[in-house]
């Protein structure tokens, strides 16, 4: 179901901004009701990336019931909270690259 209105986290652009810069692929995803925020592919891996601002008050930061719900009953890539991107590019590159993408991002 998509959102016609959805509240994307103050400190989202920037990580998208950086996460772009290294090289990553971000598709946003947070339109889609109780989902994720980005997509984002990085040297041939996938990530599902929840975003929260650590300037929120922790309650605030909490995942609503349908993302709680989605993260537990998703079956493929891991799903991460960040609220940071150096949360993000340490998730990015806490794996090895692709064997077969010859040192390319």
């Amino acid at each position: 179901m998509l959102r016609t209105a959805s509240r994307v986290d103050a400190n989202q652009p920037a990580i998208v901004e950086r996460l772009r810069a290294i090289g990553a692929s971000v598709l946003h995803v947070h339109q889609l009701k109780n989902c994720f925020d980005l997509l984002v592919g990085y040297r041939k891996q996938t990530f599902l990336f929840e975003i929260k601002d650590p300037a929120q008050p922790p309650s605030a930061r909490k995942l609503t019931a349908g993302e709680a719900k989605f993260r537990d009953e998703w079956r493929g890539s891991e799903y991460h909270v960040v609220h940071t991107f150096d949360e993000a590019l340490a998730i990015l590159t806490a794996r090895p690259a692709c064997p077969h993408c010859q040192g390319r991002p």
